[in-house]
């Protein structure tokens, strides 16, 4: 007599004859040639497993019917190969790894099938467009948006001016520099003729030195001479009063020598 019974946390267990314990330590058993499959009842085992399932039908969950099922395929198989004629020594390693390349060539047929599925689904669909007629007729006059004509009031005349244009010759390109700065006189320059400006000439302004200029780019390089003069205590600044004009004196004892291998040292000024 075969008992089958069920314990919490563990899977199905099996009272035989000749084995008690979980089902899958009974398929572990046999698979390793510890047990043989043809000493298990299989028929009584299947029956006490419905029974068990018509006792315990609220507790059944999917898992466990599974894992039964799958058990106990493999030992029909198992034990029906014994029992049919076939070569003596059968290794069940290698039906094992059959088992399982049919398991993957089964997934594969599944998931051919599922594509084929698919492609039905593409194709009720595109059959179902067919169905569908469209509209030729073209929108209605109201809503017809006519192109403007490109050539209305366009005379041979107008054209053949229009061709002229397209045609003449251009004008060369003429680059504007009125707005670049060049320099025509340097610091050292303003320097140089100051030095020889100032001398015995008496106190003079900033005004009455630079009337003569006419850019003030050359205004600027003058004031520039005459921080510098100012710096080698040169001459005098001053400035009597806010926005005033400003006061330039010489103040040196003797006449600044200038000019080339003077060995006079001025900043330079960029821009």
């Amino acid at each position: 007599m075969v008992v089958f019974g069920r314990v919490q946390g563990v899977s199905y267990v099996v009272t035989a004859p000749s084995f008690e314990g979980p089902i899958d330590l009974l398929l572990h058993l046999v698979s390793t040639h510890e047990r043989d499959v043809l000493e298990i009842p299989l028929a009584p085992l299947v029956d006490a497993f419905v029974a068990q399932l018509v006792a315990d039908r609220a507790s059944l969950t999917m898992d466990a019917l599974s894992e039964f099922l799958l058990v106990a395929a493999i030992l029909v198989e198992l034990k029906s190969q014994r029992l049919l004629p076939g070569p003596d020594e059968v290794d069940d390693d290698e039906e094992l790894g059959g088992w399982e390349e049919r398991d993957l060539l089964l997934g594969r047929l599944l998931e051919c099938q599922a594509y084929a599925a698919a492609a039905d689904a593409f194709v009720a669909l595109s059959e179902q467009a067919a169905l569908s007629i469209p509209r030729e007729a073209g929108l209605d006059e109201g809503f017809v948006v006519h192109a403007p004509d490109l050539l209305a009031g366009v005379a041979p005349e107008v054209l053949a001016q229009a061709y002229l244009r397209a045609t003449a010759e251009r004008p060369a390109p003429r680059v504007d520099l009125s707005h670049v700065t060049v320099d025509r006189v340097t610091v050292a320059e303003a320097v140089e003729e100051l030095a020889h400006r100032l001398p015995g000439g008496g106190p003079t302004s900033f005004r009455e030195l630079t009337r003569h200029l006419t850019t003030r780019i050359e205004v600027i390089v003058r004031f520039l001479a005459l921080l510098e003069l100012c710096k080698l205590g040169k001459v005098s600044l001053g400035q009597g009063r806010s926005f005033g004009d400003l006061q330039v004196a010489w103040v040196a004892e003797e006449r600044l020598a200038v000019g080339v291998g003077a060995g006079l040292v001025l900043d330079d000024y960029d821009g």
